[in-house]
């Protein structure tokens, strides 16, 4: 039988979402440079760090590795 151990799993998982959010953050710290874009780029940016944020509770939340695979992208 093979066990998970859950909090390895969950920090794996974390890592994976990290990865994740810096290649969405990428075009847009780009954008937040430009003057005539950086109002929207900083919108768009917080709609990034909301989404991850919410997944970062929902993996850590998480009681079974089925649920730490729902919360990832």
């Amino acid at each position: 039988m093979i066990k998970v151990d859950l909090h390895r799993a969950k920090l794996i998982a974390h890592d994976k979402r990290r990865e994740a959010r810096t290649l969405e953050f990428a075009p847009l710290d780009i954008k937040a440079t430009i003057p005539s874009e950086a109002t929207a780029a900083e919108a768009a940016r917080q709609a990034v760090r909301d989404k991850y944020a919410t997944m970062q509770t929902a993996i850590d939340a998480a009681t079974t590795t089925d649920e730490i695979k729902a919360a990832m992208p």
